[in-house]
């Protein structure tokens, strides 16, 4: 049996995983599970996959989460030390599916101990992108990309040598206001850039496609996984989302990985490696599709993709700068205390004020940069609010 732990289970990823897992329990051995403030979800998901450990991020959620188990023999837990405690517990198979900065510490504790990490939570990479990369390296782990484009890649790149490409080229759906004027996308509501046209997916990751910032972390995480060059990364918008990235080879052909808007695949496709097994997923119909459609991204009515590069360029902790201040400006969003395109504005004015710290390019960047990189984006953001 093969020992996994879920972390963020019953976000979109982890319940997709959960959804892979119930369908052949007896092939596996689940260590814990991990959650928010669902505590219903967690709890049910704990009973019927027999976890050791049931964990929710909040500790005031412990109690609820206590009587939901009470009887099981299923331990609870709760809080940040709780979840890197859980990371910590001998498992083969990690997802590692938290979103947001909160998934960096579970994720560098499970690679110490030689873990295969599936990881969803693409912000890891983003922040601190060089030091999980060493961390996985000086332990032996493995870690497997579960984002739809990068699992793309992993998968075109299988028997090839990454010298021989010459570009990545991944693809963006454009979200509910791909054809939205400047000025319309001024007054976008929450409602709005909640309705995904293609994925089926959490409510922040939504509304971070909406304004592109998802596909903005995405740029930066290709470059830190495969090790490429800003200018080797490109985004194309692609409405259906049926091909999920290309790979281009230095004699001038494309590789691309097409399938339906179904996170099942790449994260099957992690569960399951270095084999290739039978999903239950949609099979795609070509002669049913007819034909596929194309755009170049507007970077000036979505102008985190042109940040992306700003913070590739730069370097050092402009990656945890970015995301903390685009995870800050998102909370505000949400709450109604920004408009839709006040949090480009928000994140490239703090990206601006840290400017002079951030590269850092003769400084060894370690995690405890990166956190206070990260607290200081989010004062600042809230700064900035408080004073708008």
């Amino acid at each position: 049996m093969k020992r996994i732990s879920i972390f963020g289970a019953t976000g979109s990823i982890g319940q997709s995983t959960i959804d892979l897992i119930k369908r052949d329990k007896a092939s596996y051995d689940v260590i814990a599970l991990t959650g928010g403030a669902n505590i219903a979800q967690l709890a049910q998901d704990s009973r019927d996959l027999s976890a050791d450990i049931a964990i929710t991020a909040y500790e005031e959620q412990l109690p609820a989460l206590r009587d939901a188990l009470s009887g099981t023999g299923i331990e609870v837990a709760a809080g940040q030390a709780a979840l890197v405690e859980a990371a910590a517990r001998p498992a083969d198979w990690i997802m590692s599916a938290i979103v947001g900065a909160a998934g960096l510490a579970p994720g560098f504790e499970a690679l110490k101990h030689g873990t295969s990490l599936a990881l969803a939570n693409k912000e890891s990479l983003v922040t601190a992108g060089p030091l999980l990369l060493a961390e996985a390296a000086k332990h032996k782990a493995r870690i497997l990309p579960v984002d739809s484009e990068h699992s793309a890649v992993f998968q075109a790149l299988v028997g090839e040598q990454i010298s021989e490409v010459e570009r990545v080229i991944i693809t963006a759906s454009g979200g509910p206001f791909r054809t939205w004027s400047a000025e319309q996308l001024k007054g976008a509501t929450l409602a709005q850039a909640c309705k995904h046209p293609s994925w089926d997916m959490g409510q922040r990751i939504t509304i971070d496609s909406a304004s592109m910032f998802n596909k903005a972390l995405e740029i930066i995480e290709t470059k830190e996984y495969f090790g490429l060059e800003p200018e080797e990364i490109e985004v194309i918008v692609h409405p259906g989302s049926y091909i999920h990235a290309l790979v281009g080879f230095k004699d001038g052909a494309l590789m691309a990985h097409m399938g339906v808007p179904d996170m099942r695949h790449a994260i099957g496709y992690a569960l399951h490696w270095p084999e290739r097994r039978a999903l239950p997923v949609e099979r795609l119909d070509l002669a049913k599709l007819g034909s596929l459609q194309f755009e170049a991204p507007d970077e000036v009515r979505f102008p985190a993709l042109r940040l992306a590069r700003e913070v590739m360029q730069t370097g050092g902790l402009a990656g945890a700068v970015f995301n903390a201040a685009k995870e800050t400006a998102l909370d505000l969003f949400i709450a109604g205390q920004v408009g839709f395109t006040d949090m480009a504005v928000m994140v490239e004015r703090v990206l601006a004020q840290m400017s002079p710290d951030l590269g850092h390019q003769d400084v060894q960047i370690t995690l405890d940069m990166v956190y206070q990189a990260d607290a200081e984006a989010r004062a600042r953001v809230l700064s900035l609010q408080a004073g708008a």
